[in-house]
């Protein structure tokens, strides 16, 4: 059900139930309290200037038994963006802070572990919503994600690759030239992932020439990242390398961790007070993520899930004062608007998605992320298996006949 939501949403944009829920309302969970008294959609404070016009696929007739009627429209529709006195400051000491407009952007997901034409579409696509974001991924920055002019995060694993010389080692030159891309606003230290809370991967198969060549690595060779970063080992070490980061680059600089428990939470909380140092952001990304390559251990047991460290690191940073210094992103199957609703409601101020923008762009759940023979063209670096992917369909520019 949670597919077919996604594909609805996206594909016609609308996504109206009959008959009522199929939740297990005996089961625990999370609620959104209703209001008696909500605003009208007149009184909300927001951009309503801002417009952006793709098409979108209009249903006429959807009969329970033979073929669905439907056709392709134009469409405008509003971005819901932040007025500028609400905008998300991201940085606010660096020398060129990050400023969104949105509260969604897109989370992890490199050139790589997705091909070309995923990436192009996605770019492309986030650049037509205004207001938002895409995070690089551990895979360093190619053209593709500068295909559509959105804002990047670029990430940095403990890979180092995009940020790196041929020996593998720390290149301040080569970050020095990637802030001086247009498009990157932030870069992201990445300590862990969800579905795989020690070194990336991935497989030969997908590690084409020009990969090799954006990663600094050999070609058609599989890629494995440390466990952790070789720069630092503690939490002073790491946060006076995002401070030489930070100011060598003039950008925000923000880690993206998985909490464990609240120690984790509190350590962190405290060093960032003691030290008068720490990130501009924290992306928390919970156990329940995804990935293009795991272990099946790791991405049932390691780290707790969204809704429980959340509130953790959230409460820590307000419990040692340190709170207002960075802001949080939440990231973990938060793929709809009342996932999403709720990880703001627990301390969130912003909100990576990553499963929906895959399915959007074509991904099926045929579970071959790993092994590069992804039958849509999505987490695929075959030239072949690309073709199933049509980007300007993707992103609503043109009719397909």
């Amino acid at each position: 059900m949670d597919f077919q939501h996604i594909v609805k949403k996206s594909k016609y944009k609308r996504d109206v139930i009959g008959y009522g829920s199929q939740r297990d309302f005996n089961e625990p969970g999370f609620y959104i309290r209703n209001s008696l008294f909500p605003k009208l959609t007149e009184e909300l404070k927001m951009d309503r200037q801002t417009k952006v016009t793709t098409n979108r696929y209009l249903l006429i007739n959807e009969p329970l038994f033979g073929q669905r009627d439907e056709k392709l429209e134009e469409n405008e529709s509003g971005v819901y963006l932040l007025e500028d006195d609400d905008a998300v400051v991201i940085g606010e000491n660096a020398r060129d802070p990050f400023i969104v407009k949105g509260q969604i952007g897109m989370s992890a997901m490199s050139y790589g572990s997705l091909g070309d034409r995923a990436i192009t579409a996605l770019s492309e696509g986030l650049g037509i919503a205004k207001g938002t974001w895409m995070n690089t991924g551990e895979g360093g920055i190619s053209d593709y994600h500068l295909k559509g002019g959105v804002d990047l995060i670029m990430q940095i694993g403990p890979g180092l690759f995009g940020v790196r010389d041929r020996e593998g080692n720390f290149s301040w030159d080569a970050l020095k030239e990637k802030s001086e891309i247009p498009e990157v606003k932030a870069f992201e230290i990445k300590l862990a992932q969800g579905a795989k809370t020690r070194g990336g991967h991935i497989d030969a198969e997908k590690v084409t020439e020009e990969i090799a060549r954006i990663r600094m690595v050999e070609p058609f060779k599989s890629i494995d990242s440390p466990n952790r970063f070789r720069e630092f080992s503690d939490l002073p070490s790491l946060f006076d390398f995002i401070e030489k980061i930070r100011e060598h680059s003039g950008k925000p600089v923000g880690m993206k961790v998985v909490i464990g428990s609240h120690h984790e939470a509190e350590e962190l909380a405290m060093a960032i007070k003691e030290t008068g140092k720490g990130p501009d952001f924290i992306t928390i990304d919970g156990g329940e993520g995804g990935t293009g390559a795991s272990y099946q251990e790791l991405a049932d047991s390691v780290g707790l899930p969204i809704q429980s460290a959340l509130p953790l690191v959230d409460h820590a940073l307000r419990k040692h004062g340190v709170r207002d210094r960075l802001k949080l992103i939440a990231s973990g199957k938060l793929f709809s608007p009342d996932r999403i609703a709720i990880a703001l409601a627990m301390g969130a101020d912003l909100v990576n998605v990553a499963r929906a923008f895959m399915i959007t762009v074509g991904c099926i759940q045929a579970l071959q992320c790993q092994s590069n023979a992804c039958p849509v063209g999505v987490a695929t670096t075959d030239p072949d298996l690309q073709k199933g992917l049509v980007i300007e369909e993707k992103n609503g520019e043109r009719q397909i006949t």
